[in-house]
């Protein structure tokens, strides 16, 4: 049996009162057309009662009204319907009874009743409601032509000259009509209800599988892209808007060069081939973020088709290289530092040795001769080039080697002190220098002493060469602590010097690399090995015609307590 269609739908009572607006409209209709036959043209449809054909008119009214009220007392649409139903079965009756009676037009409305019953209340409902307009329409024809029911109104009225035999077969012929109408209504109520399930179902299916999709593909950590064929943005994920800083809200549909000026033709998006005629789909780009940071993107394009296979557009999948690259970059350092160093300290033994017996044969030589002024400069040129090579096998192994000692606590104030102090007799040092000390870490430090000096040494040296004229070169300590409770010992070393180059920036921690005439390029490259061997970090800010600040950056151990 056909389920009722619309009973417990949300739209039922909107539905309700079309229904209740429909019925006001025909009866405004059949109003209109009493007030022209009962003024104007009566004798136009002799066959009409027209006070009858009033008082139905006016009962339709009553009804309307009393269906609103009892809708708002019982609030069951089933009840309410059956009750509507039925009573317009009697209202058509009436005026069928008051419009001719089998001779009646008006009959017609007998099937609407039907149709509209079976929309609500399914099958069953229209099988009733069908049930009703038969009893109501038999029993009308059948008390008029037995005379049963008056009908001294009708005017003209040959109603008696019809045969028996045409009124059964009319009877007969609307009570078929009722229940086929009734049939065939449910019928396509049941297939139309039928189709909004099966459409509830598809919709529900695509909602879930439109959500599995934006949930892969928003839960990616790979950024994705999707363009048109005119190369306006169609979709953009949430690790592309972390990676590139941009919301997607703000490049959906805009051209892409409108937000990554030469992205189009850097993606790859016309066809590239590498040297052997290959087609590539995988590329590098530098990119500009949101917030100016410079990043790496690596990224691979693809042709976006539909079902038919033809393109549609092109879909970017991309993700920041900057921390791969930079690793990569790290482990090429590392093996150069790694290489250079079995190369240094081969070297350095090669070279010590020999050092030794000639530093060993001179310092003989010069105790036992007693030379002239000329002889003696050149020995001074001797020993000087002598310690020179001293110093440069001592820095190859220093860079070639881990340090063997132990770390242990000492202030790292006196370390400076000395240090400093022992600057004031190097060749390289000014008058004009002043320094500044501003201690603000006033605890001990673990560490080397030995290499904690020699980063203070090369630091200080290289500020002091950096103010030939004189300056100021200014020391700083101050503990610091991350958001994880982690305790540093920050160290600033800063001159007033010429500044860096920025050219010099990204090379100035290699081996060998120095704008000095007569540097090595092993200081600073000395000083980045120890660092890192402490666990530690340095970074460089500088300033050309303001000077440089170098910023170390030391763990501090959890035993080691501060004192006044």
């Amino acid at each position: 049996m056909t389920e009722p269609f619309a009973l417990n739908d949300e739209n039922t009572p909107t539905r309700l009162r079309i229904l209740l607006l429909s019925r006001l409209l025909i009866t405004t209709l059949l109003l209109a057309i009493y007030l022209y036959l009962q003024f104007r043209e009566q004798d136009l449809l002799p066959e009409i009662s027209v006070p009858g054909f009033g008082k139905v008119i006016f009962v339709s009214y009553a009804l309307s009204a009393a269906y609103v009220l009892f809708q708002h007392v019982y609030a069951d649409a089933r009840v309410n319907l059956y009750l509507q139903g039925l009573g317009d079965v009697l209202l058509v009756t009436g005026l069928v009874h008051a419009t001719g009676g089998v001779v009646s037009v008006y009959a017609v409305f007998y099937p609407l009743i039907v149709i509209y019953s079976v929309f609500f209340l399914g099958r069953g409902g229209g099988m009733i409601i069908a049930s009703g307009c038969s009893v109501c329409y038999g029993l009308l024809v059948d008390l008029e032509y037995y005379r049963v029911i008056p009908v001294e109104d009708y005017v003209h009225l040959q109603f008696y000259e019809y045969r028996p035999g045409y009124v059964f077969t009319r009877i007969v012929t609307y009570i078929v009509s009722f229940y086929i109408i009734a049939f065939l209504a449910s019928f396509v109520v049941e297939r139309e209800r039928r189709a909004r399930t099966l459409l509830a179902e598809k919709e529900t299916a695509f909602d879930q599988l439109d959500l599995l999709h934006r949930s892969i593909i928003e839960s990616v950590d790979a950024g994705i892209m999707t363009m048109n064929l005119q190369q306006q943005v169609k979709s953009f994920n949430r690790a592309a808007a972390q990676i590139t800083g941009f919301h997607s809200r703000a490049v959906e549909n805009r051209n892409i060069n409108e937000v990554f000026p030469g992205f189009s033709r850097a993606a790859g998006l016309t066809d590239h081939r590498d040297s052997n005629g290959v087609a590539r789909s995988r590329f590098e780009m530098p990119f500009l973020g949101k917030d100016g940071e410079e990043m790496v993107l690596g990224y691979a394009v693809s042709a976006l088709k539909d079902k038919g296979d033809r393109r549609i557009g092109h879909i970017l999948i991309f993700q920041d290289l900057t921390s791969i690259k930079r690793m990569e970059e790290s482990v090429e350092k590392s093996r150069r530092l790694a290489f250079i160093g079995e190369m240094a300290a081969g070297l350095a033994h090669e070279i010590r040795n020999p050092l030794a017996s000639i530093s060993g044969s001179i310092q003989v030589l010069k105790n036992g001769l007693v030379l002239p002024d000329a002889d003696q400069r050149l020995m001074q040129i001797i020993l000087r080039g002598r310690e020179q090579l001293e110093n440069v096998v001592r820095d190859f192994l220093m860079l070639a080697r881990p340090s063997s000692g132990s770390p242990e606590s000492f202030d790292p104030r006196q370390v400076i002190d000395d240090v400093i102090e022992s600057l004031r007799y190097v060749a390289d040092w000014n008058e004009g220098i002043q320094t500044v000390r501003d201690f603000r870490h006033s605890g001990d430090v673990s560490a080397n002493r030995t290499e904690f000096r020699q980063v203070l040494w090369n630091l200080l040296l290289n500020a002091v060469q950096a103010m030939p004229d004189g300056g100021t070169l200014k020391v700083e300590t101050e503990t610091t602590e991350t958001a994880e409770g982690k305790r540093f010992l920050e160290l600033l070393i800063s001159d007033t010097g010429q500044g860096i180059e920025a050219s010099d920036l990204e090379k100035i921690f290699e081996p060998f690399y120095t704008t000095k005439e007569r540097g090595t390029g092993l200081g600073l490259a000395i000083v980045n090995r120890i660092v890192e061997g402490m666990e530690g970090s340095i970074r460089l800010d500088t300033r050309l015609e303001q000077g440089t600040t170098f910023r170390i950056r030391l763990p501090l151990p959890e035993h080691i307590t501060g004192r006044p």
